[in-house]
């Protein structure tokens, strides 16, 4: 919106060609969401806690979490308007890319919300129902793989990307969508799994968003990415804008939601946020790189995997408590302490995963 305000003032001002650089607009997109989820934040959790959206707390959980219960919740709604609201004024509105990314974003949004909207305000505990869950996720899921494989205007777009290997590119086909689809769907649900403790979840997603604002920034670069011996997808860069959103509103979201804990992400929030940084990461042609650098994400899904799994055949568990945040809590990590080092390690695989960029 705003690059199309300074298009037409640049024929007199031309100071305005700095919204010009993709550079320039990705950093005020991420003050601006940042600004939105701060100023407005007070007022979403005075609203959710007028709802009585408050945290339901499991009884066999760590006893530490009792104290949450009554927590406003759904405060995802805070981070997705504030990245919208922010993409929408600074990204270039003609881009395919942003819209689809966007339409990810609020499409498993609306699910989160309606489930999140049951078990809270309605006091359902049901929610929506696993099977419609996974249903409309896929719905949603399959919808962005297609549409993705049947705009592809070169190989390069729907080809799998190994790092650390300049020419191994293997051309995909359909499979593309395949693929595409498992990504979008099954990190959306491991953002949400990790959404367990105060902060936990938003800090990985700002610097996982960060890295792929980089990779989207490089992807889109004819010249850079030729450097880099990374896939060229023209128009990519634009999902900068989008990244930097989403890092601004995650810091602005942190503000309320470190420990202790004003308010919870949610459903709204978690499954928008996993579904949104797969889609950029499939766009990016970087979906490996994203399993590394989201590996808390991956470890939280693959700690109830195998806690579920090890159940069924042998009536044991592995770990005391899945997702395997709980089980260090379990054992005796004071929740910031858990918090912190999961942190800490995002911070080293974000670092791994960028490094791939040279180490080719």
């Amino acid at each position: 919106m705003l690059l199309e305000l300074a298009d037409w003032l640049a024929r007199h001002f031309a100071a305005v060609h700095l919204f010009q650089y993709i550079t320039f607009r990705t950093i005020m997109a991420a003050l601006t969401a940042l600004a939105m989820s701060l100023l407005f934040g007070p007022a979403v959790i005075r609203k959710l806690a007028q709802l009585k959206a408050g945290q339901v707390v499991r009884s066999d959980g760590p006893q530490t979490h009792l104290t949450k219960a009554g927590t406003p919740t759904m405060g995802g709604v805070m981070i997705l308007l504030s990245v919208a609201i922010s993409t929408v004024l600074w990204a270039d509105l003609h881009n395919r890319y942003v819209w689809l990314v966007l339409a990810v974003t609020l499409g498993f949004g609306a699910i989160g919300f309606y489930d999140d909207y049951r078990k809270i305000v309605l006091r359902d505990s049901r929610g929506l129902a696993s099977r419609w869950k996974y249903f409309w996720q896929s719905v949603f899921g399959l919808i962005a793989a297609w549409f993705l494989f049947h705009t592809a205007q070169l190989p390069a777009e729907t080809a799998l990307y190994v790092p650390l290997f300049k020419q191994v590119a293997i051309p995909l086909g359909v499979l593309f969508v395949v693929l595409a689809y498992f990504m979008i769907v099954g990190f959306s649900n491991a953002v949400n799994l990790t959404d367990g403790l105060d902060g936990l979840a938003i800090m990985p997603t700002v610097l996982v968003s960060g890295a792929l604002g980089v990779f989207a920034y490089l992807a889109g670069n004819k010249v850079f990415s030729e450097y880099l011996g990374i896939p060229s997808i023209p128009g990519a860069g634009e999902l900068s804008i989008y990244c930097g959103a989403l890092a601004g509103a995650g810091l602005g979201f942190l503000w309320f939601n470190t420990y202790p804990a004003q308010v919870f992400m949610g459903d709204v929030g978690a499954l928008a946020i996993g579904a949104a940084l797969a889609a950029i990461a499939v766009i990016v042609r970087q979906e490996i790189v994203l399993l590394v650098m989201g590996g808390v994400f991956v470890m939280e899904t693959a700690s109830v995997m195998m806690q579920v799994a090890s159940f069924k055949l042998t009536g044991k568990r592995i770990f005391r408590m899945a997702p395997i945040h709980h089980h260090f809590e379990l054992k005796g990590w004071p929740e910031p302490r858990v918090i912190v080092r999961f942190w800490i390690i995002s911070v080293v695989l974000v670092l791994i995963g960028l490094a791939t960029l040279k180490v080719r």
